[in-house]
This record gives structure tokens, sequence and C-alpha cells, in this order.
């Protein structure tokens, strides 16, 4: 079953269900070269040394740039209703992962 999400004045967008369940990720890593970001969304578990990419994402850097944009809008609207999001030191779940893929950075 496909769901058409419409908001008036922006792109109709189709949703299947599959999609609209979502895929959990609890590292992104991405990384960049003169045309494209890539971001790799990940799951890792406590105790394991692999983390499992989920989702890979490409981007054009203007499409990363709305989507940085985008991301802190959120976040503000978010803190504005619920508080201020803590942000965690670096522990277990945030490993330095190498990338050779141009300069790469986690979130």
């Amino acid at each position: 079953m496909e769901k058409e999400v419409n908001k008036p004045g922006q792109v109709s967008l189709e949703l299947t269900e599959e999609v609209a369940e979502g895929t959990y990720s609890n590292l992104a890593i991405i990384a960049h070269s003169s045309s494209e970001f890539v971001i790799d969304f990940a799951r890792i578990v406590p105790n394991m040394p692999k983390a499992k990419v989920k989702s890979r994402v490409i981007l054009t850097p203007e499409h990363a740039k709305r989507l940085l944009l985008a991301l802190q809008d959120n976040v503000s609207r978010y803190e504005m209703k619920y508080g201020a999001i803590n942000k965690p030191d670096r522990d277990e779940f945030s490993p330095n992962i190498p990338m050779n893929f141009g300069n790469s950075g986690e979130a």
C-alpha cells in the first residue's frame, strides 16, 4: 500500500509502508568529495566490533546545506518545545571509524 503525503505548495511524496516504518540508526558517518556528500546511517551495538550500515544517502553539496539548515530549524523547534538536547560525550557508541572517501565526520 502506498501513501501520498501532500502539503500545499510542495511536491507530492509517495511513501510505501516499508519505507514509512523507518530504519533505526544510532551512528551516522559523513564523508564528502568535491561533488557530493555521502551519509551512511548505521546501527552499532555495545561490545560488537562492527557497525552495520542500514542506509546510505548521497547528496549534492547544495542539498547537504539544505539538510543542515532544515535539521538546525527542527532541532531549535524541538528544544523550544521539549527542552535542550544534551550532546553526549564520546563513548563506545561513537567509535573513530576511518574513511577513505575524502574528508569525513561523524554525527
